[in-house]
């Protein structure tokens, strides 16, 4: 059945839910109907056993006439009939063992037939003051007709009942489906190539719309991405097939005619500087591809001292004057310490190249988000700043800024840094001093500092 189309599965549910209460309701319709009927047959039952009282008091009583499928009699104490109506051809309506015994409640038994009473027939009996015994009969074949025909009825009327519920289903169900097999149908034709096109929305503002809805923001991010992939491709592609040329041209010449002994150290240099260039885009190719995996995991971190040993590797190139760093003893960051470490560094890396000494790193606290406690790392150049037409790509893999901060690399530094943050669960950001420079920064979770034995961070 799980293959069967859904709209089949949802009417056959529906039906089999319908045929059951159709059953329960005619169960219960034809049991309080025959209910209902005994009751009022019980009743008119007593009410002519009371009118026998007056009739039974005389010496020689006379019954009236009674109805083709009542009947009526008066028992001496012995059992003896002493008055009786037409119907019951003079049978006695009780045997010897079923008279009353006394009481106020009339003693009922059913027979099959008496007389030209049709069968089955209920007698009622009492005992009069005087000893004597009223009795009363009445033929049940009008009850068990109705109750047939009404059982007929319902036998006849509920499955055309179930059969229109049916088909309501059905047509109700393909109808609220429509507008899925809608989205199914559009979804199946959506290629890569086309990334404008979006799922069919129904203008009505239930659950399949925002199926919809949120199915289109599904493919619009899927189209981001591969749209970020191509591009990825097409400058990882244009990055390695540069050095590759270079260091075939080098090579070529190398080997076209007889070199010299400087002429070939000149082209192993140079095949050197390429081999070098490319072993190093291929380990940013992959780290970038391992920060893009699951979360690593984070420690608490002294954040001052990670940044004083980020600085120590860059003093050669930026002076003692020319990198500052500022950062509060004891503040703590949860984040993986060599992460830490390689996401400064580029930021470093990337005030020396694009902007100008001094440089100043600043570990300081950040303001709350998503509840939890933040720390920032600032790294600040004296540069001219970045365009602010770019600064929302700054991140971006195998970007530049125009030559005034382009200088060489492969675009990957700042976009590993965004990488490592978010692995750790922070964010990078990027905006210009007023004073004029970059400010590159890194949001990341704080951590509690750790106590020392002396009761001390």
């Amino acid at each position: 059945m799980n293959r069967w189309p859904i709209r089949i599965r949802l009417t056959a549910a529906f039906t089999l839910a319908m045929a059951l209460v159709l059953a329960v309701v005619a169960i219960v319709t034809v049991l309080s109907t025959r209910a209902s009927l005994d009751e009022s047959i019980a009743s008119g039952l007593e009410y002519r056993l009371r009118g026998l009282e007056a009739v039974a008091a005389a010496d020689a009583p006379v019954l009236p006439q009674a109805g083709k499928d009542t009947a009526s009699q008066i028992l001496s104490p012995g059992g003896q009939v002493l008055a009786s109506t037409p119907e019951t051809r003079g049978q006695p309506l009780l045997g010897a063992g079923e008279v009353p015994v006394g009481g106020h409640d009339p003693t009922v038994v059913e027979r099959q037939g008496i007389g030209s009473l049709p069968g089955p027939v209920r007698v009622a009996a009492i005992a009069a003051p005087d000893g004597r015994f009223l009795v009363a009969a009445v033929s049940l074949a009008d009850r068990d007709a109705a109750v047939g025909d009404l059982s007929g009825e319902l036998a006849v009327s509920f499955p055309l009942v179930l059969v229109v519920a049916a088909a309501g289903a059905y047509l109700l169900a393909a109808g609220v489906l429509r507008p899925v097999e809608r989205m199914r149908a559009r979804a199946a034709a959506i290629t890569a190539d086309d990334p404008d096109q979006l799922l069919p929305v129904p203008p009505a503002r239930d659950e399949i719309s925002r199926l919809g809805a949120t199915f289109n923001e599904l493919i619009t991010r899927l189209h981001a991405s591969l749209d970020r992939q191509r591009r990825f491709v097409a400058d990882a592609s244009h990055d390695l097939r540069t050095p590759l040329s270079l260091l075939t041209t080098e090579l070529e010449l190398a080997l076209r005619r007889p070199r010299s002994a400087e002429e070939l150290v000149a082209a192993l240099r140079s095949a050197l500087e390429e081999t070098e260039r490319l072993s190093r885009l291929a380990d940013s190719l992959l780290l970038l591809s391992s920060a893009d995996q699951a979360p690593r995991a984070a420690s608490a971190t002294d954040l001052g001292r990670a940044l004083e040993a980020v600085a120590a590797r860059y003093l050669a190139l930026a002076g003692k004057e020319g990198l500052r760093v500022q950062c509060p003893v004891g503040l703590m960051a949860q984040i993986n310490r060599d992460d830490l470490e390689r996401a400064v560094g580029n930021l470093v890396d990337n005030a020396l190249v694009h902007g100008k000494p001094p440089i100043t790193v600043v570990g300081r606290t950040a303001a709350e988000s998503q509840g939890r406690a933040m720390v920032a790392v600032e790294v600040q150049d004296s540069g001219a700043g970045i365009d602010p037409g770019f600064l929302p790509h700054i991140f971006d893999r195998f970007t530049r800024a125009d030559s005034a901060r382009s200088v060489g690399g492969a675009g990957l530094g700042l976009a590993i840094t965004a990488a490592l943050a978010h692995r750790n669960r922070g964010q990078a950001v990027a905006g210009n001093h007023p004073g004029g420079g970059a400010v590159l920064t890194l949001l990341l979770p704080a951590a509690d500092a750790p106590v020392s034995p002396a009761g001390r961070p």
